[in-house]
């Protein structure tokens, strides 16, 4: 550490106390009121330019300055060669490789070479010239950045030419800022996802830590300490065998890796496009991949290296290999297990076991598969389906006996539905015999008796009776009948008795006779 700067009459004092009185240097230090340090580096220089006390006539504050101040003249002879920065840099990212390492292989070369404080100040000295992201240490395959650039490119549709803003996807490697970049439609998950999918792609492998910004696609809720993911994000970053970290909000340093990717991305690439009219994302990102190869083989400015060489050498080598499928895009439903033991997605019914109904369970939908999770468990795997109202049934999730096993029996619905009048029961009997199975019109039923917090037990009545008489057995039909008001209606059976009507126009029946 440096010695702090004195006043010339400071300087003067000090000394004086030790040149010219003899005091100590802790007693030099308390009566200064500076440190002990201070004084012996001041004490050292007055011996190093011959200065006593008293000083000689005629030495001014400059000339006294000039004198302790002299720089040192260091003969070629004293001057020990370093390794290339660059080459220390570029090892330290290597994993398990320390400064430390780096010496005791620098003195076995150099015996007479720098001790390890002057080896690691002189590189920390270098490294300190570089910019903030540079210097930052990443480990060799360690971390991954993500994120999107703030600006978007055009796209222009052919047929409508209507311009539409995509969204620029940039994912950097840590160590060798080896730079992954493309064009998508937007932010949404399935995107996000895929943009990341590509990526692992791109470097032939991944990483142990992926680390993007609080997005949406990414981060459900945002908190400094204990960030909740998107389930289908963690689920992704599971497959390829990552962990995610996001970055804390409001700190740009956790991520000004890919932040200044996203600056170098939006100056070589989406300016170097400005000028390019696209009709079509492939098309853009063709022209965006040509030039993510370029600044990828293009040297640093403060580095006598390329992002491509670093990858090779660094990165590459510890990346993890990709998994032998690619991930399948799934996402994430919380359900609770209705008492038709069957749970709802997207309009359509999907059993589990019997055993867990009215608990809460997780449901994962691909494309082509529903599973349902419990506990960390998967329960039951279904054909996904899309045709709503329908169910799905696994014969086994089924009880042997409802009347064993379960309390909701169609009995029992049927006994609720008797204490709202004879039409409730009557059409719910009609609709437990027209499922496949009873249960399946459980949740029908229930519907129908929840519709009582809202109307009257007559009006509910008489919405099941005109149900009935259409022939419309559904919870469907029966709202809709209240909501419009049809149940105030007579029936289309029920004679309405008209008042007798005696007129001279009327000529009555016996007329034709």
């Amino acid at each position: 550490m440096a010695a702090e700067k004195l006043s010339m009459r400071k300087i003067r004092e000090v000394l004086r106390l030790y040149l010219g009185l003899g005091l100590k240097k802790r007693q030099i230090a308390r009566s200064c009121n500076i440190s002990h340090s201070t004084v012996l580096e001041y004490i050292r220089r007055a011996e190093r330019a011959g200065l006593g006390w008293p000083l000689p006539e005629g030495l001014d504050d400059a000339a006294i300055e000039s004198r302790l101040f002299a720089p040192l003249v260091i003969s070629r002879s004293c001057v020990r060669p370093m390794p290339e920065m660059d080459y220390i840099h570029r090892e330290l990212r290597r994993d398990g490789v320390t400064l430390q390492l780096l010496w005791s292989e620098y003195k076995d070369k150099e015996p007479a070479g720098y001790q390890y404080s002057q080896f690691c100040e002189r590189y920390r000295r270098w490294a300190g010239r570089l910019d903030v992201v540079l210097r930052q240490e990443h480990r060799a395959g360690e971390k991954l950045f993500v994120d999107y650039a703030g600006s978007t490119m055009p796209v222009v549709d052919r047929t409508t030419g209507e311009i539409m803003a995509v969204q620029i996807f940039v994912a950097v490697l840590g160590a060798s800022s080896y730079t992954y970049a493309e064009a998508t439609l937007d932010q949404s998950l399935p995107n996000w996802i895929s943009s990341h999918i590509r990526a692992f792609e791109y470097f032939g492998g991944t990483t142990d830590i992926l680390i993007p910004d609080n997005l949406k696609s990414g981060v459900t809720r945002t908190c400094r300490y204990e960030p909740d993911l998107n389930p289908t994000y963690h689920d992704c970053a599971a497959h390829y065998g990552a962990a995610v970290i996001p970055a804390r909000p409001y700190k740009p340093r956790d991520k000004a890796k890919v932040e200044s990717a996203v600056l170098v991305v939006t100056r070589w690439i989406i300016a170097a496009l400005r000028n390019r009219t696209f009709f079509s994302l492939s098309e853009l990102n063709e022209a965006i991949g040509g030039l993510l190869e370029r600044l990828n083989t293009r040297k640093f400015k403060k580095l006598n290296t390329t992002r491509r060489e670093l990858f090779e050498t660094i990165d590459k080598p510890a990346l993890k290999p990709l998994p032998a499928e690619r991930y399948e895009y799934a996402e994430w439903k919380k359900a609770t297990v209705n008492i038709d033991y069957h749970i709802e997605v997207e309009g359509h019914y999907y059993s589990v076991p019997y055993q867990l109904v009215c608990k809460k369970v997780e449901a994962r939908l691909t494309f082509r598969t529903v599973e349902v999770i419990y506990n960390g468990r998967r329960i039951a795997t279904h054909a996904r389906s899309h045709v709503r109202g329908r169910f799905t049934t696994i014969g086994d999730h089924r009880p042997k006996s409802h009347q064993k096993h379960l309390e909701w029996t169609p009995s029992r619905i049927i006994r609720w539905a008797e204490e709202t009048g004879p039409s409730t029961a009557e059409l719910f009997k009609n609709i437990l015999s027209t499922r496949p199975h009873p249960e399946q019109g459980f949740r029908a039923c229930l519907g129908i008796l929840r519709l009582r917090k809202k109307h009257s037990p007559e009006r509910l009545e008489a919405a099941c009776r005109r149900a009935i008489s259409i022939r419309s057995y559904s919870y469907r039909s029966v709202k809709s009948i209240l909501e419009s008001c049809l149940d105030r209606l007579p029936l289309l059976e029920e004679k309405v008795a008209l008042p007798d009507i005696t007129h001279n126009n009327i000529r009555g029946g016996g007329y034709y006779n």
